[in-house]
This record gives structure tokens, sequence and C-alpha cells, in this order.
């Protein structure tokens, strides 16, 4: 999502967590030779490359440090994302719907969040969707923090993702707001986690009503696979809705619904 600033229930939840671990000085250093970095929607990104940790640990596979755009089923293919989950009251809706058109999606979960209902962590799970970081506390200011900042953000949230999933892992990263920097991309990189962007942003977190966002997803679908919707932060009515339009319509344009790549 790309709405900036610590407001709402995020800010709160921030106070809320405890006992995050320092990790900022295990983790790798960015190197100038990596190029140009998309840290928002329409940037440049740098030119994928693998990255493989250096951190101890049990073996990852290594995953590119390039925000992922890309769908694993091709040029015809969308991939839904679902940010800021999971809510006890619209992830359930959200699911339901996922599940009458056969659609699996990628969640891109808050820490605390999943933390405080990990009995829809391990739904979202059960239901064949994927797994996102979505940082503990949602700051869309990340990108101007420190680098242990960012780095207790990105790994205790993918520590709270894991235990309240039962131990399924992140598979991506996505920075709130888009703000990523080149250490959060090789740190998210190096645990596993592909740097992953959006499109297509279906602005449901402004509520502009749902003939809006069917609209806009429809007139925007062309600029590239990945749909950014929301199931916390607030009343996503709109969104159930919407999604009830534009799955049916995707598949009647010939798309067919994957993940983003890894």
């Amino acid at each position: 999502m790309v709405w900036r600033g610590g407001r709402g229930w995020y800010g709160r939840a921030l106070a809320t967590v405890v006992g995050v671990t320092a990790v900022a000085a295990a983790t790798s250093v960015w190197s100038a030779q990596a190029g140009p970095v998309e840290s928002r929607p329409g940037r440049t990104e740098a030119a994928a490359r693998p990255f493989r940790p250096h951190a101890q640990g049990p073996a990852r596979a290594p995953v590119s440090v390039a925000i992922a755009h890309a769908s694993d089923h091709g040029a015809r293919g969308v991939d839904i994302t679902v940010d800021d989950g999971p809510d006890p009251v619209w992830t359930p809706r959200v699911l339901k719907v996922l599940r009458e058109y056969g659609v699996q999606a990628t969640f891109c979960m808050v820490g605390t969040q999943a933390q405080a209902h990990p009995d829809l962590v391990r739904a979202v799970v059960a239901a064949g969707h994927r797994l996102c970081d979505h940082t503990v506390s949602h700051d869309t200011t990340m990108d101007t923090k420190s680098e242990s900042y960012q780095a207790r953000q990105i790994l205790d949230a993918e520590r709270m993702i894991t235990k309240a999933s039962g131990g399924v892992r992140p598979q991506y990263y996505r920075a709130p707001g888009g703000a990523f920097t080149p250490y959060s991309r090789e740190l998210a990189a190096s645990h596993g986690m592909r740097p992953l962007g959006w499109n297509v942003d279906s602005k449901d977190f402004e509520r502009p009503g749902t003939d809006v966002l069917v609209a806009t997803v429809k007139q925007e679908i062309s600029n590239g696979p990945t749909v950014l919707f929301h199931d916390g932060g607030g009343d996503r009515s709109e969104t159930v809705l919407a999604l009830r339009e534009i799955l049916p319509w995707l598949k009647r344009q010939g798309y067919s619904f994957g993940f983003p790549v890894r």
C-alpha cells in the first residue's frame, strides 16, 4: 500500500512489540556495485541476481534481491496479493471469496497481527496460499530508519509469522508503502524472502467504492500481473465485494492465477 506514516492501529501495534532481537550486526552490508534500486512502484529496480546468505543457521535457497513483479504463470498470469492482516473479520471473508473462485493468493502479514491471530495464519496456509513478511508494525518510513531498526522489523515479523503458521516461513518480503532499501532487500533475500512489489494498486485502502475498485483493476491490469488488495487496517467490505467481480472477470479475459516469481 502507498499511504505513509505511523497513524492508526499500526502505530499503536509497535508499542506492543517486545523481545526484539538485535540482528543487524550479523547481516551483510550492501555492495556499491548493486546498481539502482526501486524503493517505490514504478522506479527502475536492480538487475535480478541471487543473494547467498552468510548468516549461520539452516541453509536457505538463495533468492533474488530484485523486487519481484512477474507471475510464475507467465504473461497471462495474475498474482493476487492481500496486505495488512490477518484480521478476524475480513480475512475469513477474503478467504471465502478466493475459495469460491479457486484462486490462491499471497498474504502479506503484519507481525503483530499474525501473533494475535495464529488460527487465521494457519487457515491461510491450509488453503494453499503463500505468506509474505510485511514487518512488525507497518512503518511506512522504513527507508529512513537505521539498518538495525529495519532488521528488527523484518526478522521479528518473520519469526512471528513462522511461529503463528506452525512452522511455515514467509516466502516474500513487502516493505510497507514500498519503502525498500538496498539493505532491507539484501536482508530479506538472505532469509529466503523475495522482495515483492506490485503493478496494480486497487487503492482499496482509501475505500473509494466497489465500482471504483473494480474499474481501477480492469484499467490497470495491463500494467502487470501483481495486484494489491488489503484484508486489514479497517473496513474491507468494498474489497470483498470487488473481488467477487474482479476474479471472474479476469478469468473471462483469459487470465490464470499464480504466485509472484521467486
